[in-house]
């Protein structure tokens, strides 16, 4: 048994009290609790930039990754009164949430300290909640399917946004998927990137039917990618970059380059898009922020991509709260 221990410790002015760093929290490998607050401290330069603003999500791992879990959507009450949050209404709930903000490195810590291996954010910051500042496809493989599969339907998607003149950034989901994001950081609300996400997951599905579907359902997915559109919505998360994941091991949803995605699908090497806390850490420091232009680039949804996926009638639908419908395919 793991001898207990706990340590006061300054940071950035702020007293914390760290305990059972000894405790291992993926035996698999034997990375203990000390090593998930040395990464996330290591990591912060970058991961704060991402995380600032944007209501947060804990997935707790009190007794490490094989033990039980649980989401934490309201702050916990005992957290330090320099600890910000962000008040959201809850309609489920009906009643106002607080979820933490995780605004500086304080913070950080002490999240890791609750075993807080991975950071679920909102796509949207807390100022305002209705408008998100990206768009977001979760690329999940069904089995057989491995990340390689998805970085061929993540490549296609990329060359589409690009026909309508939109970047789009790649990061692993640190799992087994890949996640593309595409930056607005513009005007726009979540039926815009909804209609358009599941306009296009359709369209690939219809022309790709042995590569994709667009539903969850698991008896469709065997051998194919689901394209996971649902994330373009107020009241969901996804995976905050650079969040560790709770695998066997501490793997990492990591920015990666388009060349990096060519590269794993031509050599159909799933291990070569697999990263773990200290790969991480080198690659940030010797690559810099992959990711920043998700934070950084303006870029606002065309009405040519609005239009083709059948956007302007489903839109006008929504307005006249009827189901959305005469979905039009963008030209093959």
């Amino acid at each position: 048994m793991a001898k207990e221990t706990s340590v006061e410790v300054q940071i950035e002015g702020r007293t914390l009290k760290l305990t059972n760093l000894e405790k291992v929290l993926y035996p698999e490998v034997g990375f203990t609790k000390a090593q998930v607050i040395d990464y996330y401290t290591r990591i912060a330069p970058v991961l704060l930039l991402h995380t600032r603003d944007h209501p947060l999500t804990l997935k707790r791992y009190p007794n490490g990754v094989d033990g039980e879990f649980f989401y934490e959507k309201n702050c916990p009450k005992h957290r330090p009164e320099w600890v910000e949050t962000a008040k959201v209404w809850s309609g489920g709930n009906n009643r106002d949430m607080y979820y933490c903000l995780a605004q500086d490195l304080p913070t950080l810590v002490w999240l890791a300290n609750l075993a807080t291996l991975e950071m679920h954010t909102s796509l949207s910051l807390c100022s305002n909640l209705p408008e998100p500042r990206t768009l977001v496809f979760d690329l999940d493989p069904g089995p057989p399917a491995t990340i390689v599969e998805c970085c061929r339907i993540g490549l296609m998607l990329r060359d589409m946004f690009a026909e309508h003149g939109l970047d789009c950034c790649a990061k692993t989901s640190g799992s087994k998927g890949l996640q593309l994001y595409v930056p607005l950081n513009t005007k726009v609300d979540y039926n815009q990137t909804k209609v358009v996400s599941k306009g296009l997951a359709q369209f690939f599905e219809e022309k790709h039917p042995d590569l994709a579907v667009h539903k969850q359902l698991k008896e469709l997915r065997t051998g194919r990618v689901l394209i996971d559109w649902s994330q373009n919505d107020q009241y969901k998360t996804t995976v905050n970059v650079y969040s560790l994941r709770a695998r066997a091991r501490p793997t990492v949803s990591t920015p990666v380059s388009w060349d990096e995605v060519e590269k794993c699908l031509k050599a159909k090497d799933p291990s070569l898009l697999v990263f773990d806390s200290d790969q991480v850490l080198k690659r940030v420091e010797k690559l810099g922020d992959l990711f920043e232009p998700v934070i950084k680039k303006k870029q606002k949804l065309p009405k040519s991509l609005l239009e083709s996926t059948g956007g302007k009638v489903a839109l006008e639908k929504m307005a006249n709260r009827r189901h959305s419908g005469g979905r039009r395919y963008p030209p093959q």
